[in-house]
């Protein structure tokens, strides 16, 4: 193994991610990152500048010490190191985009969960323990409960000013607001989860110091680590569940968060550059991205494809940028939107995701680009080269699209048959009904409608959707739509010969023949290793996984905990983000404890890597010279 060479490539991608985060620091200036609706004037973000800053000199340090070990590096980049610098350079990128998260002490949800029955509320235990998150406590009287939800629903770091406090509380039934909450902070449990007048906390601004809140939680190592792979393998899945509060989460913080899906989606293709740039090994890397039969025509040096896919990846993002701001965004919104949708990653700057825009417009533009986004970009070269017929003869992306339009007519015909929430207008389901289809196959999890809520035809669709993916050489995750044509063929072709063994019939993807055995071995395997990893990942989860993460507090089972926690699984290995239950369109992972936020970060970054990567970088022959 040449450790030389790698270190230079890893000290090369280092240096690459700390230039970006260079690009998230003037968004800290209220002028610049700012919400398309925002009416107030944040100020300058002095926690997320700094905790930016302060990554980009550990990016430096540790970039420039990698090149100085790998100053003197001689040979070839041969097949394994290929790999290494693949499944290491991820692992690299995961610890330092977590960086701004913990440095800026970003919070990603408040300290209590209640529970509803039997006015029960949960505590967050806001240690590092990995088992264990939420404890419970007494049961608070009626109006200690409703003075709870009363807190929790004003939904930011500002909380309530007396009078508010006074003014709602009295409007939901609570007649002392202020001497109940009084009473609640002198409750064992309480006194450092309520924030009363003059009792400041890390989060809250000077002039805010009189005001009535409920203290949050700031993200612990896990929770950075889960929202920076997250990030990078452009899954969507968060662990933040409030967005649009600066105080919350920074906007150069936020900026940062969806730079890592502009990463992502362009990791693969600048690490195939970097890589093909060394030798023949990059090669195969790129060839299992793209599994399948070669593309007819392709371009001679797949080192120059890769520069092509690069030029085609940032003129596409900067398009639906511009298109964007011209619908009626901010160029923050804008720009973070269109990092989401090309990478097929899905992060939002807002609660509601594309849903809080409300706009028909801006759903089917989305849904365009995303459609684009989850196509070879082999076959969008050639479009633009004015070769459309390429793109348009080929079998996977014919077959892309028929899953598209299939599964879109059935999700609308059954929601208006069930009288589903936004299905009750033909042009209301066709909306609703095709983005979410294709913002699920694609990958990339943005949500415009709450599809939890669905009939159960539409959930389970969206299940075997997560399954799929989209073409081969995009930047969309999951198993890829080629690899379930070989799939199904192969299955097919050993079904004739156990009642035809005679019949010699060659394996073909359209027109063209795949003769290559290993391929077809390859499909197979890759398959199982998806179930195994699977199956033995929902498992854990169950198994694992505390009851209070459903917000059960006796010693019954939650009834949708089999569920929830196989959409988990299923979200996160195939880089969905949003998945059903507990984690549907509507809600987010922060209440999984550390340990299951640790699983999803491996299982999100066998989904984008094609598992081989990294599996390969835990078997001690892989490391040897020989």
């Amino acid at each position: 193994m040449n450790i030389r060479l790698l270190c230079k490539l890893l000290g090369i991608l280092t240096l690459l991610i700390g230039v970006f985060m260079l690009f998230s620091l003037p968004w800290a200036w209220s002028s610049i990152g700012v919400h398309t609706d925002q009416t107030f004037d944040s100020g300058f973000e002095h926690r997320g500048f700094w905790a930016l800053f302060q990554s980009c000199i550990v990016c430096a340090v540790l970039g420039g010490l990698l090149l100085w070990i790998g100053r003197h590096a001689e040979g070839k980049l041969y097949r394994k190191e290929a790999m290494a610098v693949v499944g290491l350079s991820w692992i690299l990128a995961t610890f330092l985009g977590a960086l701004p998260y913990t440095l800026s002490g970003t919070a990603h949800r408040t300290s209590i969960k209640l529970v509803g029955e039997g006015n029960a509320v949960l505590l967050a235990n806001q240690n590092l323990r990995l088992y264990s998150q939420w404890k419970k406590v007494d049961p608070v009287t009626t109006q200690q409960y409703r003075l709870l939800e009363l807190l929790e629903n004003s939904g930011s770091a500002v909380g309530l000013t007396r009078a508010e406090l006074v003014k709602q509380g009295k409007a939901v039934g609570i007649q002392d607001p202020v001497g109940v909450f009084e009473q609640l902070q002198s409750k064992d449990g309480f006194d450092e989860i309520l924030i009363g007048p003059g009792e400041d906390d890390d989060l809250a601004a000077a002039d805010r110091v009189s005001s009535y809140r409920i203290r949050w939680v700031t993200m612990s190592i896990w929770d950075a680590l889960f929202e920076s792979q997250s990030g990078f393998s452009t899954t969507g899945a968060t662990v933040i569940t409030h967005l649009e509060d600066p105080i919350l989460v920074p906007h150069c913080i936020l900026f940062w968060r969806s730079s890592t899906h502009f990463l992502g989606g362009l990791g693969i293709i600048v690490l195939f550059v970097v890589v093909l740039g060394h030798g023949a090994a990059g090669k195969t890397l790129m060839r299992t991205e793209m599994p399948g039969p070669s593309k007819e025509g392709s371009m001679a040096r797949m080192q120059s494809s890769a520069w092509v896919f690069a030029a085609i990846y940032v003129g596409l993002n900067a398009l639906l940028a511009v298109i964007l701001f011209i619908c009626g965004m901010s160029s923050f919104d804008a720009i973070c939107h269109a990092f989401g949708t090309m990478a097929t990653g899905g992060f939002s700057t807002y609660n509601g995701s594309l849903g809080h825009f409300d706009s028909p417009q801006i759903e089917y533009i989305v849904t365009l680009f995303m459609i684009l986004a989850g196509t070879n970009f082999t076959l969008l070269y050639f479009a633009l080269i004015r070769q459309p017929g390429k793109l348009l003869a080929d079998t996977e992306w014919q077959t892309y699209l028929l899953i598209i339009v299939v599964v879109t007519s059935l999700v609308v015909v059954f929601g208006i048959w069930n009288r589903d929430t936004g299905f009750e207008s033909t042009s209301g389901s066709i909306r609703y009904g095709l983005f979410q289809v294709v913002s699920i196959v694609t990958t990339t999890g943005y949500g415009t409608n709450d599809f939890d809520s669905w009939n159960s035809f539409g959930r389970c669709a969206l299940l075997i959707l997560m399954f799929i993916g989209g073409c081969a050489g995009s930047t969309g995750g999951g198993m890829k739509v080629i690899r379930h044509l070989l799939f199904f063929k192969i299955i097919w072709l050993a079904i004739e010969r156990s009642y035809r063994p005679r019949v010699v019939r060659t394996l073909k993807v359209g027109d063209k023949p795949v003769e290559d055995q290993q391929l077809q071995q390859s499909i197979l395997v890759y398959f199982g290793l998806i179930l195994v990893l699977f199956v033995f990942s929902w498992l854990f989860i169950v198994s694992v996984e505390p009851r209070t993460t459903w917000g059960v507090v006796d010693d019954s089972q939650p009834p949708t905990k089999l569920v929830d926690s196989a959409s988990a699984v299923a979200a996160t290995l195939n880089n969905i983000g949003p998945g059903l239950g507990i984690v549907g369109s509507t809600k987010n992972y922060s209440d999984f404890s550390g340990v299951a936020k640790l699983l999803f970060v491996w299982l999100m970054m066998l989904g984008r890597l094609e598992i081989y990567a990294i599996l390969v970088l835990f078997s001690r022959r892989f490391w040897k010279d020989s």
